[in-house]
């Protein structure tokens, strides 16, 4: 119960301390126009408009739509019926003797602390970074179908930096990272204990204006 309590407080907190997200486009994925592709054959400005996608450092051309790896290092757009994260689309970043990334460059918003995303977690490593620094990301989080990861990024607030995730090779295997939701916000990445003891009162209340009777 005190999980679910701190997951809930933390995407509150996040929503409502959103900011705009500077010159960054399509952070959820939703402006994917995938039309009559399939399998790999799917145009990367059509698939993941605004992002670049590179896999053992070498710039794509080509993504798949709703086909999964069974060996090769990819990037793949999942869509309705094949279980993204949120809304109607999602990415999977799958690692196998390379790495796989996708990348955009934009403002960070002034005043950001933290960047947020979901994920449903590989089996093993994701660098997020920003410029040429992997920032260190910690699961603050969590829904029925995803982990809420956040990372300090507040050293960026206002400057127009590349920002990366990267699905790094693993040894256990296939190192699938879906992705969705990515955020810039005012709200630095908390810890679980203050959560507890300072979000209470407000998801009680949260709770209670959800719940209360609508006057007609």
């Amino acid at each position: 119960m005190t999980n679910l309590i701190i997951s809930l407080i933390v995407s509150a907190s996040v929503v409502l301390s959103a900011l705009a997200q500077g010159t960054f486009q399509n952070l959820n994925f939703e402006l994917a126009n995938p039309g009559q592709y399939s399998s790999f054959n799917v145009p990367v400005s059509d698939a993941l408009p605004d992002w670049t996608v590179t896999i053992g450092g070498v710039q794509q051309a080509y993504v798949g739509y709703n086909a999964f790896s069974t060996g090769a290092p990819a990037v793949v757009l999942i869509g309705p019926g094949y279980g993204p994260i949120d809304g109607s689309y999602s990415v999977l970043l799958t690692a196998t003797g390379a790495t796989a990334a996708i990348s955009q460059t934009g403002l960070i918003p002034a005043g950001t602390q933290s960047l947020y995303f979901e994920a449903q977690t590989g089996l093993g490593a994701l660098d997020v970074l920003v410029g040429n620094q992997v920032v260190s990301i910690a699961a603050v989080g969590s829904g029925a179908n995803y982990t809420l990861y956040g990372a300090n990024i507040s050293a960026w607030g206002g400057d127009t930096e590349q920002l990366t995730f990267a699905a790094q090779e693993s040894t256990s295997g296939l190192n699938n990272w879906e992705l969705d939701d990515i955020s810039f916000s005012t709200q630095a990445v908390p810890e679980p204990s203050s959560l507890a003891l300072t979000g209470v009162g407000a998801l009680l209340f949260a709770l209670y204006r959800r719940l209360a009777p609508k006057r007609q």
